[in-house]
């Protein structure tokens, strides 16, 4: 039997797979988020020392998507995923026996680069298994496992911290890399580019550089200001970069990405869906995950299962897409997806605040819902525009589009809400100068604040500061509403009519390089 025919008989078993590895990687974005008081006490670091331990994650894992993807293709996209789940689970656990936050640190860093091998990999896999047929409903199911994995990081970060030390948020991915690791070795098939050309390391490079820069200056932007020196100098970097690499990939006979995609409207459109409609739901787990801590005063475990509704909503939403796109075609049911998005950011803005949470519950299902709509054809057309031999290239740059709109969700939409908190806040009367600042600052400091005042003065500030982000997370959601019908309005005049914008290539045969086990 030959390795085509083989890893299609194998496919519905491989599938399991490769959303396990994906959602690991996902899952280990927002576990440690829970965790970093707890790091913080440990280590006795300063704030801004422990809020890197996600933004190096985040930082190397954007900036290497492209080139560990072109690694993939090159040298073969199962051994990229192995060798990635080995690195990742290597790293979990030497950070897990850090010593210090500096080591913990350098354990991230690894993270995030193993992380970028695995998740190109993850799709370009599953673009080369499947029939063209049933691509949709796989990358529905890949697209499911990648938000299901958003609050299942706080879920699991909170039990395993009411249960053991703050290590366990990093052991926990070790086992569940060896059953992912060893599964893949009988389940998932070699494939590859069966003509590689010269390897483009200049292309690579400054690949790395652009979105490095770029996804740096979108992290410090809220902390240091948009006009502070260091935020400017990376945003001119990323741009000088980025104009290097399009005029070095234009010119240069093997490119690592072949920029004249973008000129497929079916792929740049899907583009900047995947990257503002991630970016705002990212962004509204960011502030809701705070609004359910801060303001409701539930704990992280609570706070967790109570975003569960919206990756619910997802997997239910994601079961129809498939056959809503091949019926109604990519254009009409992403536009669809878009508005009654917008209608659940607005839902979602007012019932935020004394509304019960049934009615959040619903708002969040029926965003999960609503986005299946928009990712799952959204990805399928970013790699239908690809070569069949490049779709490493074609997931990590689908994959890119996700890790900078989250980034970029994070940064505009807390932002917002962090401008309008300091606005609005009002500071109970007798509180001393030196305390209201930082209660003014984040509904955070305010309820340590209120923790050290005590008394009435102090509840009276909390319920001030809750309120508060209440109702500024209620303006970046109506923000967020804004940015739906705007994609929306892009999707319906610019995306193409025709159903092949939501329909992968199917990869010739001589792509598979290896026969999967029988």
């Amino acid at each position: 039997m030959n390795a085509k025919a083989t890893s299609y008989n194998r496919r519905w078993w491989m599938l399991p797979v490769l959303s396990l590895s994906l959602l690991l990687i996902e899952v280990d974005m927002t576990i440690v988020n829970v965790a970093l008081p707890t790091i913080q006490r440990e280590f006795g670091s300063s704030a801004s020392t422990i809020q890197w331990l996600v933004d190096s994650y985040v930082l190397v894992f954007a900036g290497m998507l492209l080139f560990m993807g072109s690694i993939g293709d090159r040298f073969g996209r199962k051994r990229a995923l192995q060798v990635g789940l080995v690195l990742f689970a290597v790293a979990s656990a030497a950070g897990a026996q850090a010593a210090n936050i500096e080591q913990l640190i350098v354990a991230r860093l690894a993270m995030g680069a193993a992380a970028a091998l695995i998740m190109p990999a993850t799709l370009a896999i599953i673009v080369d298994a499947f029939p063209q047929e049933e691509q949709l409903k796989a990358i529905a199911v890949w697209s499911g496992a990648a938000v299901l994995g958003v609050p299942t990081g706080p879920v699991l970060g909170g039990w395993l911290l009411s249960q053991f030390y703050w290590g366990s948020v990093f052991y926990v991915v070790v086992p569940v890399a060896a059953v992912a690791l060893v599964a893949g070795l009988f389940l998932v098939p070699e494939s590859r580019d069966p003509r590689p050309a010269r390897f483009d390391w200049l292309g690579a490079l400054l690949s790395v550089g652009v979105l490095s820069a770029f996804v740096y200056a979108i992290i410090e932007a809220p902390e240091q200001g948009l006009l502070a020196a260091g935020v400017d100098g990376a945003f001119v970097a990323a741009a000088a970069l980025a104009l290097a690499f399009v005029l070095h990939e234009l010119r240069t006979p093997d490119p690592l990405l072949d920029v004249r995609l973008f000129l497929n409207r079916g792929l740049s459109v899907s583009y900047a869906a995947i990257t503002l409609t991630f970016g705002s739901m990212v962004g509204m787990l960011f502030l809701l995950t705070q609004y359910f801590q801060f303001a409701q005063g539930y704990s992280p475990l609570q706070s967790g299962l109570r975003t569960g509704p919206m990756a619910f909503g997802f997997v239910v939403g994601a079961a129809f897409a498939d056959k809503l796109v091949k019926r109604y075609s990519a254009r009409k049911i992403m536009t669809a997806g878009l508005l009654l998005a917008a209608a659940a950011f607005a839902a979602v803005s007012q019932a935020v605040g004394d509304a019960p949470f049934a009615a959040l519950a619903a708002s969040l299902f029926a965003m999960g819902f609503s986005l299946s709509f928009v990712v799952t054809p959204a990805t399928a057309s970013v790699m239908a525009a690809v070569p069949g031999r490049n779709v490493g290239v074609g997931s990590a740059l689908n994959d890119t589009a996700r890790q900078v709109g989250a980034a970029l969700g994070i940064a505009a939409l807390g932002s917002l809400a962090k401008a309008f908190y300091s606005a609005q806040v009002a500071v109970p009367a007798g509180l001393p100068p030196a305390m209201a600042a930082p209660a003014k600052d984040s509904v955070g400091g305010a309820n340590a604040v209120a923790g050290s005042v005590g008394g009435a003065l102090g509840d009276a500030l909390q319920s001030a500061a809750a309120g508060a982000f209440a109702d500024a997370t209620a303006v970046a959601m109506i923000a967020a509403a804004a940015v739906a019908l705007v994609i929306a309005a892009i999707v319906m005049h610019l995306m193409p009519a025709s159903d092949e914008s939501a329909e992968v290539s199917p990869v010739p045969e001589a792509e598979f390089a290896g026969v999967a086990p029988e």
